[in-house]
Order: structure tokens, then sequence, then C-alpha cells
């Protein structure tokens, strides 16, 4: 079987996609590209990496973190990947760090799992309600919430 290549489908068509996918993107100047980073939960304890950037092409934004989480969990292999909205996360770029302060290494085990054949609404909402964010009322409004504000990744390196 060959490796899914294909747009990640999603409850509102094709709008969110893999940033290797995306051949007419990159991340932006000025911004570093995490994949590859340190993903640390509010223990301190690395549970994981990032592997890939998920992106909403028609706003032109990274909307997610896929996070491939460590082998030392012993967590199946089908089921090592998670997606983090942009927003509940923070840069430590002094350490190539991704700092995730609402998990720890021990509730991520609890976290939804993430097939990267399709990211449904179910799927963002399961996110959202593990991470104990508030859902959104709305369709139009679904990404205008602090979970997805990438403000709120880039805010400590922007301090400097």
């Amino acid at each position: 079987m060959e490796p899914v290549t294909d747009p990640i489908p999603s409850a509102q068509g094709m709008h969110l996609r893999r940033l290797r996918d995306l051949t007419e993107f990159e991340v932006a100047d000025g911004n570093p590209d995490v994949r590859g980073w340190a993903v640390r939960g509010a223990d301190g304890r690395q549970f994981g990496q990032v592997y890939e950037l998920i992106v909403d092409a028609e706003a032109l934004k990274v909307r997610y973190l896929d996070v491939e989480l460590d082998e030392t969990l012993h967590i199946n292999e089908r089921d090592r990947h998670i997606l983090l909205p942009i927003g509940v996360a923070a840069l430590d770029e002094d350490g190539d760090n991704v700092f995730v302060p609402s998990l720890t290494a021990q509730s991520v085990l609890d976290y939804p799992p993430y097939a990267e054949i399709q990211i449904t609404r179910e799927y963002e909402q399961a996110m959202l309600r593990a991470l104990n964010l508030q859902l959104p009322e709305g369709e139009q409004s679904f990404y205008n919430q602090p979970g997805y504000d990438d403000s709120q990744f880039y805010q400590r390196r922007r301090l400097r």
C-alpha cells in the first residue's frame, strides 16, 4: 500500500493540507520551521516532536501541529500522531522546543489520536474538549478563538 499524499479532507472541504503537500507555500520569513522540534508538556518532559504543519490553504495560516509521540510512551504505532491547535503551544527558540502547557507526558495518553487521512469537525471538537477549550458556536467562527491564535504560538519569541 502506498502512502496517502492527497489533501486531508475535512467537514468544510479541502482547506486543511500538510505543508509538505503545498509546493507554493513555505514557512513565513522570520518564523522558524518547527518541524523536528521537541514538544514538551507542563511537566517539562518531552512527549513528542513536531512532524508536520497542517495549513488552512484558504486562510494562509497554520492551524495545527502534527506531533509524533515518542516511542517511550508505548503507544501503538497507528495512534502515535496527534494534532495540536497552533494557539495552545508556545515556542522556545533557544532550545528548539514547543511547549504545550495544557498537556503532560501522562495526559497526552488520553488525547485523541490523529489518522492522517482526514480531519473531521468531530475530531477538531474532540481535540478542543481534550484541551478543555470552549467549542465555537458557529462554523464561521470556528478558527476565531484563542486555541487557533497563531500570535499565541509566536508571542514569546516576539517579546525579545
